[in-house]
């Protein structure tokens, strides 16, 4: 599913609407700025600013004051009063209405969720990428000492940066300001513990947010892990061995569930839980059915170690 907001230069309404949508859909929202009535009518841009749900304005004929072209565009919430853009509770019911005709994959989801939270900021990727390291090597996050030397020249202190890593979802800190998340790593125990090989033929036991999560260790560092997890409706163990690339799953037909609660909101609060193995397809499907609130979707061995990898391989990338 795509979102684009068309827009005239300097809309006062277009802050609104972005700030809504944010509040109801974790998926990217592009912005387009248009300057000529040609524009306008070539990709239909009824006033400014106008919310595209796969290049369709959910609110045309909605009963809107606005007029066509470069001009302002003025929309009535529930009660009929004029106001600079679609209510929360109105643009989630577009989306909803929009997703009936082909809701994306959860896993697409689940990507563009975390493509949003990787940092670009230099600073700040130093740092999410030491703090990942700092995860492989000793099982826990640095502190903010060990930071200091990564932001001394950029005239921001640590706990700014990792504010800011917070705020994008790349990290969680918890109530005292400290790291607790570093996708895909938990600085608390979890149902999914991984044993990564270090260089000198000894492990490093760590814990990871979630199956997927797990799976993505081994291609983000480029090194050898044990998963081991549980099925929580069968409490059968389940492991996946990665051995220079190949993949071991037992038992060989576990699968991944995949899933997010509809609320919205951080990673290890809305989709970090449903994100497990189980034993088959028959048990992760026979869970789904008994949590019809928690949409998502079965992945194959194949298509979950895809996703991690996908997911996970970029974050250490140079």
């Amino acid at each position: 599913m795509n979102f684009e907001v068309l827009h005239v230069p300097d809309c006062p309404n277009l802050s609104p609407m972005l700030q809504r949508l944010a509040e109801v859909t974790d998926l990217p929202v592009t912005t387009r700025l248009i300057e000529t009535d040609a524009d306008a009518a070539r990709y239909g841009m009824a006033g400014s600013p106008t919310l595209l749900i796969d290049g369709t304005d959910p609110f045309a004929g909605a009963g809107d004051d606005c007029a066509c072209g470069v001009s302002c565009r003025l929309y009535r919430d529930e009660a009929g009063r004029i106001v600079p853009a679609p209510s929360t509770a109105q643009l989630r019911a577009a989306i909803t209405a929009a997703g009936h005709v082909g809701a994306p994959a959860p896993g697409e989801v689940l990507s563009a969720w975390r493509t949003r939270a990787v940092p670009l900021d230099p600073v700040e990727k130093a740092a999410h990428q030491a703090i990942l390291r700092a995860f492989a090597a000793n099982a826990v996050p640095p502190s903010g000492k060990d930071l200091d030397a990564l932001v001394a020249e950029s005239n921001r202190t640590v706990d700014d940066v990792l504010t800011a890593l917070h705020e994008a979802d790349a990290i969680r800190l918890d109530a005292d300001g400290q790291i607790a998340v570093a996708y895909p790593f938990s600085a608390t125990a979890t149902r999914h513990r991984v044993h990564i090989a270090d260089s000198n033929g000894g492990e490093v036991d760590v814990y990871a947010m979630c199956a997927i999560d797990a799976l993505g260790i081994a291609p983000m560092l480029g090194r050898d892990t044990r998963i081991e997890s549980v099925d929580d409706t069968t409490r059968q163990p389940i492991t996946v061995t990665s051995t220079s690339g190949r993949t071991t799953w037992q038992p060989e037909q576990a699968v991944v569930f995949i899933g997010a609660d509809a609320g919205g909101g951080p990673s290890a609060d809305c989709c970090c839980d449903y994100l497990n193995f189980f034993t088959d397809h028959d048990t992760a499907q026979a869970w789904a059915s008994s949590h019809p609130t928690i949409p998502g979707q079965i992945l194959n061995r194949a298509d979950a170690e895809d996703l991690a990898a996908r997911l996970f391989h970029p974050l250490l990338a140079i």
